[in-house]
């Protein structure tokens, strides 16, 4: 489960925020994550929950956001929603997309207690 270790990485990256802004407590956090991005959310959720204990997001409300999937043909530049990660044009039948959102991972949001 990579979800562990990914709930461990935001853990991280937000006690650095926090001791940059030098706060003690996070009562906020914001994620974006992708479709496409190869995590599944409630693993992250249930990872998180425990990675956060005794860190600064402890009490923290962690609000997570998927974010929907886009491709764009590369023959015909019809844009579409895919459902998997080779997905044909609906417009002109075209194999070939590049996926242009949902592939996102990244903390949004960080709002500090002070």
């Amino acid at each position: 489960m990579h979800e562990l270790s990914i709930a461990m990485n935001i853990v991280e990256i937000v006690e650095e925020n926090a001791a940059t802004h030098e706060v003690n407590s996070v009562s906020d956090v914001e994620i974006d994550v992708g479709r496409m991005s190869g995590v599944v959310i409630d693993a992250l959720r249930f990872a998180l929950e425990e990675a956060v204990k005794s860190s600064v997001m402890e009490s923290a409300t962690i609000c997570i956001n998927e974010i929907p999937a886009k491709s764009k043909c590369l023959a015909c530049s019809h844009e579409f929603e895919p459902n998997d990660i080779i997905a044909v044009c609906p417009e002109c039948g075209h194999l070939y997309a590049d996926i242009i959102n949902g592939k996102e991972l990244k903390i949004k949001k960080i709002k500090f207690l002070e």
